[in-house]
């Protein structure tokens, strides 16, 4: 499977009575019916580790050129009508900012990781705590309650699954509570925010901006209101496209459909 194509329904099960494997690419597995597959006997790998650098990688460069509001500059920069750089236009501080982590997995430590590297102050919130080692490691502070993290942080980046938990996980009560200069950046799933909630927040200026690289539906409808702010930039759910990893996310998927065609067991299999 690439980009949850194809649809994998119990027609198309029934329609393919040999069928021992399917391989997802990535490592998001809320696009499958588990029990469904289970019980036509058929097991499914993912690739849940090689994705996690180039994620975190995106996060952070969507959270700079978010606040360095590079987007803008470039289009200012090329734009046939500009004859000068204004002196007011200026974009938000990075460094020393305070970074509220919600899902930190092993995708949300790496973002950490490089957040450290800016002086940021790192706040996060997990189903469950990091042990004191992980969190001296990259000075991060666990916040049991949500509410606590979106209060104080200046960047809020989403990289938790989608399950039923988090499904629109970021509403209308949860954007009133970030700071109206808070920057909401998703790598995780589109509907772990509520969408007319996020276009409302942004019109309003309840929150300053949004970076996100993923929406649901992938693409837009393109008279979608997100795509007419100037306050949001939105990448193509490109976290992990990078050639080495696409490659390696390629001979991994292979590796679990021929080890689950020879009766071996299945690595990265999803239990």
């Amino acid at each position: 499977m690439w980009y949850h194509k194809p649809d994998i329904n119990e027609e198309l099960l029934q329609s393919l009575p040999n069928l021992k494997v399917v391989a997802s690419s990535g490592v998001g597995i809320d696009h499958l019916d588990l029990k469904l597959l289970s019980s036509y006997g058929v097991k499914v790998a993912n690739n849940p580790f090689i994705v996690t650098t180039d994620t975190a990688d995106l996060g952070m460069a969507l959270m700079l050129a978010s606040s360095r509001r590079v987007v803008e500059g470039h289009e200012m920069a090329v734009s046939p009508e500009t004859e000068y750089f204004p002196a007011d236009w200026v974009g938000v501080e990075v460094s020393g900012a305070t970074l509220g982590i919600v899902g930190m997995g092993t995708i949300g430590y790496k973002v950490a990781e490089r957040a450290k590297a800016f002086e940021m102050k790192i706040l996060y919130h997990n189903r469950n705590q990091r042990k004191k080692e992980e969190e001296s490691a990259v000075g991060a502070v666990y916040c049991k309650k949500i509410d606590d993290l979106l209060q104080q942080s200046d960047f809020v980046l989403l990289a938790v699954n989608l399950t039923p938990q988090t499904h629109k996980l970021i509403g209308k009560r949860e954007l009133e509570l970030m700071k109206p200069t808070a920057t909401l950046i998703n790598i995780s799933r589109g509907l772990v925010v509520d969408q007319d909630a996020l276009v409302e927040a942004l019109q309003s200026k309840v929150i300053k901006a949004a970076a996100l690289d993923v929406t649901y539906p992938e693409p837009l409808p393109r008279d979608h209101p997100l795509l007419k702010l100037k306050n949001v930039i939105i990448t193509p759910h490109i976290g992990s496209a990078t050639k080495k990893t696409r490659w390696i996310m390629m001979e991994e998927m292979a590796e679990s459909i021929e080890a689950g065609l020879a009766g071996l067991p299945i690595p990265r299999e999803v239990l």
